[in-house]
């Protein structure tokens, strides 16, 4: 069967479904389990009401608990025990977490992880900010800002490929594809650059991939935010002297601190999580190693189940704090 009929079948049996399910749910609620007649056809109603979100929400429940719940568990079973060569599984207890913690290429990916989150995070959400400002001024501020928020729609991997153009490097005596070796061999330098094994530094050529991504994403977010502040207290300002700096940054960005932790928060989440970067551009190489590499070179390379669940724990461990502190801020905002 052609993929295109498969995908069409595929989504009209699932929307059927969801909405079958959801008629006839209702349906025997109402007319089989809390009929609404009789002396107690009040008690009935509510009765059915307390159970009525619970029976629309269980398909996602499901669906929660198969997808997230339940790999959460095996992972953390994984972790603590060891395959057996004939099959099944030794328990070990921390023995996984103690050979992780004594690997150099551990620490390298922490180290990695840990830099990607000073920068990546505070230089997108600022850029983000920057462009929101600046594009709200100009009569194309809207072209600008599609064009900013252009590379979100590229995949991390189309968006790797892109940048390993960029950072190119070719012989001397040819002609440098890549714009960066292009102008430093302009501006006089003497032999092109492997940019991305120059450790410590390839880093930052890696992350400059993620900035350019999230840029967009973090433009979009503030400068609804901006234009959400009251033009009353801007006016104000302006009254009373206040020039553009003190109006952006003593007016403007304090109403909207909560947009611009949450815009950082949401960020560093998809860092401590970036994957597809490193291993399309340097897999792992001349001290590029994150978290996500190093677990997926323990788990499918090197066939360690046990040190590569345990680590897949650690970036567990790390993500769970910001989601929930982040979760809590949108509670308090709704509120």
């Amino acid at each position: 069967m052609h993929p295109a009929v498969l995908g069409i079948i595929t989504i009209a049996l699932g929307v059927t479904g969801c909405v079958g399910y959801f008629y006839f749910s209702n349906l025997i609620l109402d007319t089989v389990i809390f009929p609404a007649r009789g002396r107690h056809a009040g008690r009935n109603i509510n009765y059915a009401n307390m159970i009525r979100p619970w029976l629309f929400m269980l398909p996602a429940l499901i669906a929660l608990g198969l997808y997230l719940a339940y790999p959460v568990f095996k992972t953390l079973y994984f972790s603590l025990t060891e395959r057996i060569p004939g099959g099944g599984n030794a328990w070990v207890g921390t023995a996984n977490y103690e050979q992780m913690l004594k690997e150099p290429k551990f620490w390298e990916a922490m180290r990695n992880n840990m830099l990607w989150l000073i920068v990546v995070p505070a230089l997108s959400t600022a850029f983000g900010l920057l462009v929101a400002q600046l594009t709200d001024r100009i009569r194309w501020g809207n072209i600008a800002k599609s064009l900013i928020f252009m590379p979100m729609a590229i995949s991390f991997v189309g968006a790797s490929v892109i940048w390993k153009l960029v950072y190119d490097t070719r012989p001397a005596e040819q002609d440098q594809i890549g714009i960066l070796n292009a102008l430093y061999i302009f501006f006089g330098g003497s032999e092109p650059q492997t940019w991305l094994t120059i450790p410590i530094w390839n880093n930052f050529f890696l992350m400059a991939v993620l900035v350019w991504i999230q840029t967009g994403f973090a433009m979009v977010i503030l400068s609804a935010a901006l234009r959400g502040i009251p033009e009353e207290t801007v006016e104000a300002a302006i009254v009373d002297g206040a020039g553009p700096l003190q109006i952006f940054f003593k007016i403007k960005v304090p109403q909207i601190r909560a947009t611009i932790l949450v815009v950082w928060t949401t960020i560093t989440i998809t860092v401590l999580k970036v994957f597809d970067i490193v291993f399309a551009m340097t897999n792992g190489q001349w001290e590029t190693q994150v978290l996500a590499n190093y677990m997926f070179d323990k788990l499918f390379r090197a066939n360690d189940w046990g040190v590569g669940s345990a680590s897949a724990m650690v970036i567990m461990l790390l993500v769970t704090p910001i989601l929930v502190w982040n979760v809590r801020n949108a509670r308090k905002e709704m509120r």
